[in-house]
């Protein structure tokens, strides 16, 4: 058998450093596929994992090049989104016709696949979101309400004395995620935009961050898929359109504009299931004279507080009266000279 020579390569040899590469060649190649499946994906692998084509050199060198990869990061990195609305203007719809024909459409939907049940808008909290804004503490909250008392002439002079009547008829969707009834169009809707616009200008003008980048679009929400996010894990991507069918040209009712009211979304909600409000404005006179649950409740904290108001300042009348100097010393006087002079006219 021959030996190879100082130069030759030995055929074992060969194979060797041919399943080294190729095993080199593999690794690499699963490595890039998992960091491609790695969040960070849409900006250049190379940059952020520091996979580079030159060796470093020095430290200085390697300092520099770690100082500009993470620049370069800083700037692909998407920039949080500081402007995160809080509080919103709400229409609250009050009509029990309306009501009763949301909550027979809801269990009409639940009655064909029951997981829905918890993304269903929850009774008394239905609404028109008139705004949505953010206001991130109480003197923000007091601007808020400053702009929502000023916006009370305005809708009262659009209007002219008349009663603006929202009426709902139908079904529609927000890209199959949340169901929501519509709104009739008409001149009502155009006066429903023009107060939206109004609002949002009001309170930016106060400094305050409002409004969406989308259109104005008002609709009463009846369900949110949001509202249960583990329905995806479960194959429940969209909202079916078969399950509202037979509501699609439903007639829901009519609702007056009586009330505005500026409510958090994120403080607890009343007992009544409606949101936390901070303040309302009350537009004309509501149909029938009867005032709904949140104005009663409202009416009750305003005699509560009128009666502790009244109770504090008679008593603080009787304290000062009975503190005030020399009016008891000249009460007993008084009586301490009549007594002598019936004494004296005894004697006599």
């Amino acid at each position: 058998m021959e030996r190879p020579g100082a130069g030759g390569i030995n055929s074992n040899e060969c194979e060797n450093v041919s399943r080294k590469k190729k095993i080199s060649e593999e690794f690499e190649a699963n490595t890039m596929d998992f960091l491609v499946d790695m969040p960070f994906a849409t900006v250049d692998i190379q940059d952020d994992y520091g996979i580079t084509d030159e060796p470093q050199i020095n430290s200085e060198r390697s300092k520099e090049k770690e100082r500009i990869k993470s620049d370069r990061v800083k700037k692909r990195k998407p920039k949080r989104k500081d402007y995160q609305p809080n509080y919103f203007l709400s229409i609250p719809i009050t009509n029990k016709e309306i009501i009763k024909g949301i909550k027979s459409l809801q269990n009409a939907v639940i009655q064909q696949d029951k997981r829905l049940a918890q993304t269903m808008v929850r009774d008394g909290s239905f609404h028109i979101t008139l705004l949505v804004m953010q206001l991130l503490n109480e003197d923000e909250v007091n601007l808020g309400i400053d702009a929502l008392l000023e916006l009370k002439p305005f809708i009262e002079e659009l209007l002219q004395g008349k009663r603006l009547t929202l009426r709902f008829q139908g079904i529609g969707t927000f890209k199959n995620q949340v169901g929501f009834v519509k709104l009739v169009e008409g001149d009502h809707v155009n006066s429903l935009s023009e107060i939206a616009e109004t609002a949002n200008r009001t309170f930016q003008e106060k400094g305050i961050r409002a409004g969406e980048s989308r259109s104005f679009k008002p609709h009463l929400t009846f369900m949110k898929l949001s509202k249960a996010p583990w329905l995806r894990k479960n194959g429940v991507k969209k909202i079916d359109p078969d399950l509202y069918e037979k509501f699609v040209n439903h007639r829901f009712g009519e609702e007056i504009l009586y009330r505005i009211d500026l409510c958090s979304m994120e403080k607890k909600k009343q007992s009544n299931g409606y949101y936390y409000c901070e303040s309302s404005i009350v537009i004309g006179e509501k149909n029938g004279g009867e005032p709904d649950d949140a104005e009663l409740v409202r009416l009750s904290k305003r005699l509560v507080e009128n009666a502790v108001l009244k109770a504090v300042q008679q008593y603080l009348e009787e304290t000062q009266n009975k503190n005030k100097p020399g009016e008891g010393s000249s009460v007993k006087t008084e009586a301490a000279d009549r007594n002598g002079n019936d004494n004296e006219n005894n004697r006599k």
